[in-house]
């Protein structure tokens, strides 16, 4: 008991006699954090790079707290603002509103907190940022993307319940939702315009191709001498559908202020409705998601949120952002059937002395095995320029 009593009495002491430190500490800096701005930038100016602040009064541990501050101004990767928002289909919005890292040494992005990860055993990144870059192009190549997952990115977004319920497969982030359970939904619906509607994709299933309407991008079904064309009839039917269901609401308001219950009442709202959320998620998995929905064959309305997205997070960490186009989203993956197919390719031109007889033979006989796996490397041969 005694030796326990000498021991607490000496960690008092010792708590106050750091306590004291950092009150000196303190004052003779002046114990200033001054935050300033600066152009689009906001910075932090650093007092002493260590200080001891006493035990916290509630606190548990008992323990002061060592405290590190930075050697340099650090700055704001969102460049002091609170919020950058893109707009996207007719009510739709993408908004950064937090990043995290969220403060950085000056002279560097979010990148740094990946080179950081990266060369924990360092404790800090190399002093180089050719030397950082160069660590995360050898990750993103080598797919070592478990450091990229110290970064992470809040956004507020407004979208259609349709899109929501694609954009949720992706269970890698934190999500929380505008509840029509506590709340009344907004009367908001998207609504392509007649230009805009397509038609469904014969090789697809689950995709739409070219534009109904002949004005369309890539669009058919028009007619000649004036007339309208049998695509322009049915993509204005379709128009003219939801705005029907659009009509919904009003019902759904009246049944609403009538004392129909608001998680009863929605359910006859349409998926056209605009839904909205926070979601956060980590860098790695961000990739991810904008590799599938940034694809030409995901939906094209969930590209337009992919892109806004990519144009929001690119400036935060543009080191990071160019390997990861340089080796997957400008990539070619190959499966292994498709690299023995090419291998066997590339032996026949050598054999003909590199003429173009050989060409198809060997790409025939993987497409054999499966049609639509021999139409996916037909593809992939169009883009090395090997195709036809």
């Amino acid at each position: 008991m005694r030796a326990e009593g000498e021991l607490g009495f000496r960690g008092a002491f010792f708590a106050r006699l750091m306590g004291l430190l950092w009150l000196t500490m303190n004052a003779a800096t002046g114990g200033e954090r001054v935050i300033t701005g600066a152009g689009n930038e906001a910075s932090v100016v650093p007092a002493r790079p260590v200080v001891v602040e006493p035990p916290r009064a509630g606190g548990v541990s008992g323990c002061p707290v060592e405290v590190n501050l930075p050697e340099a101004a650090l700055v704001d990767v969102m460049g002091g603002q609170s919020r950058r928002t893109i707009r996207v289909l007719d009510h739709g919005f993408v908004a950064l509103v937090d990043a995290m890292p969220r403060l950085v040494p000056s002279g560097q992005t979010a990148d740094y907190a990946i080179v950081q990860a990266a060369r924990v055993s360092y404790g800090q990144g190399t002093k180089k940022v050719s030397e950082d870059q160069g660590l995360i192009r050898y990750l993103l190549r080598h797919r070592h993307t478990t450091p990229l997952e110290m970064v992470e990115f809040k956004f507020h977004i407004s979208m259609p319940i349709f899109i929501a319920r694609q954009w949720i497969r992706h269970r890698t982030a934190n999500v929380n939702e505008y509840s029509g359970r506590y709340s009344v939904m907004p009367d908001r619906f998207y609504r392509p315009s007649v230009e805009q509607v397509r038609r469904q994709s014969a090789s697809n299933r689950q995709g739409g191709s070219e534009r109904l309407v002949a004005g369309g991008a890539g669009g058919g079904g028009g007619g000649g001498g004036g007339q309208v064309g049998q695509g322009q009839v049915t993509a204005e039917a379709f128009v003219a559908f939801l705005a029907e269901s659009e009509a919904l609401y009003a019902k759904y308001r009246d049944l609403v202020d009538k004392g129909v219950s608001r998680e009863m009442a929605r359910i006859g709202l349409p998926v056209s409705l605009y839904t909205e959320w926070y979601w956060k998620i980590d860098l790695h998995n961000l990739l991810h998601f904008l590799s599938l929905r940034m694809d030409a064959h995901a939906q094209e309305e969930i590209q337009g949120y992919a892109r806004a997205m990519h144009d929001l997070v690119e400036p935060i960490v543009p080191v990071t952002m160019a390997a990861w186009k340089d080796y997957t989203l400008g990539g070619v993956k190959l499966s292994r059937l498709e690299v023995d197919a090419l291998r066997a390719e590339v032996k026949a031109l050598r054999a003909r002395g590199g003429g173009g007889e050989g060409r198809g033979a060997e790409a025939a006989a993987l497409a054999g095995e499966n049609k639509r796996e021999g139409e996916e490397w037909q593809a992939k041969r169009r883009e090395l320029g090997l195709g036809e």
